[in-house]
């Protein structure tokens, strides 16, 4: 009688598995929605931003400098950072443009 109510009162065998299983799932599922998935949309955006650059764009590299764009590579670009100074740079270091960037209306002085 004993032996009975013991294994009448253990928990069945196949619940835990399953719900370990489906937490893994649902980590998983957290994991995509918002760390991965949003880090793939922001490499899609800078990679068509960076093709989307052409000749007489502002820019601003990873390192700070400001310049215009006077000639258009494969993998490179040449900006000319001051009066008939130009550096060549990786597109890779291109960081933000100018133009877009500092707009007047985000310029505004505030009150």
């Amino acid at each position: 009688m004993n032996l009975l109510t013991i294994l009448l009162q253990a928990a069945p065998a196949g619940n835990g598995a399953m719900g370990q299983l489906l937490m893994i799932v649902l980590i998983i599922v957290i994991f995509y929605f918002f760390m991965i998935r949003p880090q793939m949309k922001k490499a899609k955006l800078e990679k068509a931003f960076k093709e989307s650059l052409q000749k007489g764009d502002k820019v601003v590299t990873i390192g700070g400098v400001h310049g215009k764009i006077v000639e258009v590579a494969d993998t490179t670009f040449m900006i000319e950072i001051a009066h008939e100074v130009r550096v060549k740079v990786e597109k890779s270091a291109i960081s933000a443009e100018a133009t877009k960037q500092y707009t007047p209306a985000t310029a505004e002085v505030k009150k």
